[in-house]
């Protein structure tokens, strides 16, 4: 349904060197710069861009997928490494599905940030 996103961040540089370290055991990367910073694994499909002079970003809920469990712990461990706050440490999680299996970190900008997969153990 989605084809892009982005979101508002106060610091680029702080943002995408958040992204940089949890995208990548998700198997994307910075696809485009500079200005707008595009995210993606063929294409940019995730877009850090700076808000507007004296905005503050509203935070949102943004969720990756991951390849398998081993890629949600990565994901985690990078965020963790970022410094970035743990909301949810990785685990199943059924009231989603049986199969749903997420980690969730909060970003420099206060997003709520998922790595999920949708694969059985």
């Amino acid at each position: 349904m989605l084809d892009h996103f982005s979101v508002p961040v106060r610091d680029l540089p702080v943002a995408a060197a958040f992204y940089d370290a949890v995208l990548a055991p998700l198997g994307a990367r910075r696809l485009m710069e500079p200005g707008p910073i595009g995210y993606g694994v063929d294409r940019p499909d995730f877009w850090l861009e700076p808000t507007a002079e004296g905005a503050t970003p509203v935070p949102a809920h943004i969720a990756f997928t991951a390849p398998d469990r081993a890629a949600v712990h990565a994901f985690h461990d990078a965020a963790i490494a970022a410094g970035a706050e743990v909301l949810h440490a990785p685990k199943v999680w059924p009231e989603y599905h049986p199969g749903y299996y997420g980690a969730f970190v909060r970003d420099p900008d206060g997003n709520n940030v998922e790595a999920v997969c949708h694969r059985p153990a």
